[in-house]
């Protein structure tokens, strides 16, 4: 296979650049595959343009894990477009304020409601999501915030749980690399030792609490949330009283309550159903999904026939609508999956490993494998596959070294972690887009921001950790996560949290 060489980073980096001067993913990846299939056909445009469509795009397309996930997110478009036509969800979403008082408590729970969802990264935002979405409206905070916390609990909990299928790959990974070293140590129990040493999903997964305890945004996510409430406030303001007055009749809540029970008691029964069987693998979880929602979109409309008199032909409209929502969503899914061939096709994880080939301090090395995964799994859109070529790197040098072959894998995991949280191509960060329902490269921009000091930080706790092997070095992670939110909170964001509806509602009395 040809050697790019430093060309193999140039369509990855350019993707990312111009996913953020433009503001349009699709522009970007297209321009990425297309720079991409240039140099790996010797920039021959019309060789170029065939490798583009025949060997990536369509290659893509044709696998059959990436059409299931397609027809899931299709499916669940659906869904909540009737949840939407129901009126259910606007009932729901008045009497979660009189349960949930403040914005804080809204996004606290969301969070709780991602760490209950750890068996499945993907299913965590598209299950949590929707839910949510109503909520926050009401509490008037930005989609961009609900994207956070989706993305933020999905694959940080995940990579901390054993017995689910990110443990079983990451200990097949692990296996391979020890038996490269002759080391003999089981996986499993090397796996549960490391998990202390996942800085960087510890930290992200209590930076969300910690920002919501601060009641201020920065950077992005500040002027994002303050658009947000002009943009409310206006429409609050151009809305007659006649429109206010009618949105005071709420539709029954059990139209939304009932297909949400159907779609999480099937998704949890065939969830523990599989795994006391043969497992929970990819495809079950997809399946699972489709069951769910499937049986959700029928009970509600269902629901919507009783209470709204509307047919079933009608609703089965309205499914359809919702799943042509998410037809942009799902090219930008075909074209991150793109690029991410592309990238493999050009060996760009390799390339980028290679600099660590000189002679390291093993104290150091695995702050560097950190940040060498996160640039590694940034470029490519993928953790799993910055696992597979990082470890079958990092294990074998770090033995060489006599760095901690514990501090090394969890540097390695963390890496891909960070990298795959903040990438705009990543499937993860598109899929918490789809779950919020927000703009996607707003998503990757705010979240960015946040994203970037949480792995500051965990740079700061591999440095500490290599002279000082100690799980405490988590406890002084967390104490400078704190701290480093504060101040930025402090001298770089603002208040832009907007008061609880009954504050808001008596402040107009006055």
């Amino acid at each position: 296979m040809q050697d790019y060489g430093f060309l193999s980073i140039v369509p990855p980096l350019l993707t990312v650049v111009l996913a953020i001067y433009t503001k349009n993913v699709v522009v970007a990846l297209t321009l990425g595959i297309l720079c991409g299939s240039l140099i790996i056909t010797d920039f021959h445009p019309f060789n170029a343009l065939f490798n583009a469509i025949e060997d990536q795009v369509l290659a893509e397309v044709s696998r059959g894990t990436q059409a299931q996930v397609i027809l899931v997110i299709m499916i669940i478009g659906g869904f909540v477009k009737l949840l939407e036509v129901s009126g259910g969800a606007r009932t729901f979403a008045a009497r979660m304020t009189r349960v949930v008082s403040t914005p804080a408590k809204a996004q606290i729970l969301a969070w709780l409601a991602g760490l209950g969802i750890f068996f499945t990264d993907s299913g965590n935002s598209l299950i949590i999501g929707p839910l949510f979405r109503s909520v926050f409206d009401e509490f008037k905070l930005c989609r961009e915030k609900l994207a956070y916390i989706l993305d933020t609990t999905s694959s940080p909990i995940s990579i901390l749980i054993p017995f689910i299928g990110w443990g079983a790959y990451i200990m097949g990974l692990i296996e391979n690399a020890y038996q490269e070293v002759g080391l003999t140590e089981n996986a499993f129990s090397v796996l549960v030792k490391v998990i202390p040493y996942q800085f960087y999903a510890f930290l992200a997964l209590l930076s969300v609490p910690i920002v919501v305890m601060t009641r201020r945004d920065y950077g992005p996510m500040r002027r994002v949330q303050a658009q947000y409430l002009e943009y409310r406030n206006l429409t609050a303001l151009a809305k007659p009283e006649s429109a206010q007055g009618a949105e005071e009749k709420q539709d029954p809540l059990g139209i939304f309550l009932y297909p949400l029970g159907v779609m999480l008691v099937l998704v949890i029964g065939l969830f523990v159903w599989h795994a006391l069987h043969d497992g929970v693998t990819s495809t079950h979880i997809r399946s699972t999904l489709v069951i769910g929602y499937v049986a959700a979109s029928l009970t509600c409309a269902e629901m919507m026939r009783r209470h709204k008199a509307v047919t079933y032909g009608q609703s089965l409209g309205f499914f359809i609508e919702g799943a042509e929502k998410l037809v942009y969503i799902s090219i930008v899914l075909v074209l991150a999956w793109t690029l991410s061939s592309v990238t493999k096709d050009m060996r760009t994880a390799d390339y980028v490993a290679s600099i660590i080939t000189g002679t390291v301090s093993p104290a150091f090395f695995p702050m560097l494998v950190f940040v060498l995964g996160a640039v590694i799994s940034l470029s490519t859109g993928s953790s799993y596959g910055t696992f597979a070529i990082l470890m079958a790197i990092a294990v074998p040098v770090g033995h060489e070294l006599g760095a901690s072959m514990y501090l090394t894998i969890a540097a390695v995991l963390s890496g891909g972690l960070m990298g795959d949280h903040a990438s705009p191509i990543s499937d993860t960060t598109v899929l918490a887009s789809v779950g919020a329902d927000c703009v996607h490269i707003n998503h990757v921009t705010t979240q960015g921001a946040y994203a970037l000091l949480t792995g500051l930080v965990t740079v700061l706790a591999y440095f500490l950790a290599g002279i000082y092997e100690t799980p405490l070095v988590l406890g002084i992670a967390v104490v400078v996560l704190f701290v480093a939110f504060n101040l930025a909170m402090r001298y770089f964001g603002a208040a832009v949290e907007p008061p609880p509806p009954a504050v808001r509602a008596s402040a107009g009395t006055d």
